[in-house]
């Protein structure tokens, strides 16, 4: 009963990104196009929120699911790290159609070949973690 909110902030989300038509491999293909500002807005738009929420969660010290405080660690702002691995992200959300949000709103909604690119993603996430020690920073 504890984790049933999570349950219905998943279903929330997958019905606003599928509303918003942000899980349409179509409107990601005009963004890269630069042929439609409908998917940058979306992208203001959640950035906007996450600013926001991130001040939200500072301010009122608010805590994760286990009670334990949120902690906003500095990052090293190289920019060769930024850029390197926006370039691989951005070319498997072009390749594909689906960053990590809308991929498994996709399976949700029954595209069922998206689990092939879920299984991408993990494997990939995997990798990032075996190889992240030795990766120049």
């Amino acid at each position: 009963m504890k984790l049933i909110k999570y349950a219905i902030t998943g279903i929330l989300f997958g019905i606003v990104m599928t509303k918003s038509e942000a899980i349409s491999w179509f409107r990601i293909q005009e963004m890269f196009r630069f042929q439609s500002f409908h998917m940058y807005g979306i992208i203001i738009t959640a950035i906007v929120i996450g600013v926001i929420t991130t001040q939200l969660i500072k301010r009122f010290k608010i805590r994760d699911i286990g009670g334990n405080p949120i902690i906003f660690n500095p990052k090293d702002m190289s920019i060769w790290r930024y850029l390197a691995g926006g370039t691989i992200f951005g070319l498997g959300w072009a390749m594909t159609g689906a960053c990590p949000g809308p991929m498994f709103v996709n399976f949700g909604y029954g595209y069922s070949m998206m689990i092939l690119i879920i299984i991408g993603a993990l494997l990939g996430t995997l990798l990032y973690g075996i190889l992240r020690t030795k990766l120049p920073h």
